[in-house]
């Protein structure tokens, strides 16, 4: 059995890497990226109908700002991302488990919506609601993540930055399978690796469920 790389920062590295444990998988964690809080201030909640959350990050580092915008329910991608909602206060009014676009054309095109996020990701531009992004931490590169024994493995891509940061600093490709989140995700990987494969659906059960697949199924070369 393939060993899984999981590349996401943390601590969804962790929590990832204790679900694929549980499916009888063996990961191993080497994060691409740190996460920190930005200074930010809060919008006044009147302006807007409710909260967008794309990431559980914007919640875990969004700090004392957040009360303010408790009374807003909030939209969020993925069930990691509405239970850290949850748990700091807010009302989880729905919840995308097809990715952001899908959510967003589920919801009314009239709605206002405040969208909280990382300083490198930005809310749809097609998007029928009027939106404003403020970010509220950044996510930067770890500058010598230990791949080089990457070898043999099945690595784990949770996003089109994730994907082209991996891609960087590994060369022997042969023996690597991808499993990623997205078809752009996925795209962003590149060429010559043993397999490319992206998830049936953009959420982690989809991702795991494949990186099981893959990694019980593949061999080395």
């Amino acid at each position: 059995m393939k060993r899984l790389l999981v590349l996401r920062p943390q601590p969804g590295a962790s929590a990832t890497a204790e679900r694929a444990r549980s499916l009888g998988l063996d990961p191993a964690l080497i994060p691409l990226f740190e996460i920190e809080p930005l200074e930010w201030t809060a919008a006044d909640p009147a302006g807007f109908d409710a909260l967008l959350l794309t990431s559980a990050n914007a919640v875990r580092f969004g700090g004392d700002e957040l009360k303010s915008l408790l009374p807003l329910p909030v939209h969020a991608v993925g069930a990691a991302t509405a239970e850290a909602a949850c748990e700091a206060g807010f009302r989880v009014s729905s919840v995308g488990e097809a990715g952001v676009d899908a959510l967003l054309d589920s919801l009314d095109p009239k709605l206002k919506l405040l969208h909280l996020g990382g300083d490198h990701r930005k809310a749809p531009g097609a998007a029928r609601q009027a939106i404003r992004s403020i970010a509220v931490y950044r996510s930067h590169e770890i500058e010598a993540p230990d791949v080089g024994e990457a070898g043999d493995a099945v690595a784990l891509i949770h996003s089109p930055r994730s994907g082209a940061r991996f891609a960087q600093l590994v060369r022997d490709r042969g023996s690597i399978a991808i499993a990623a989140i997205s078809q752009a995700a996925a795209q962003a990987a590149g060429t010559g690796w043993q397999r490319v494969e992206w998830a049936s659906r953009p959420n982690d059960d989809a991702l795991l469920a494949l990186a099981a697949e893959l990694c019980n199924n593949l061999s080395g070369t």
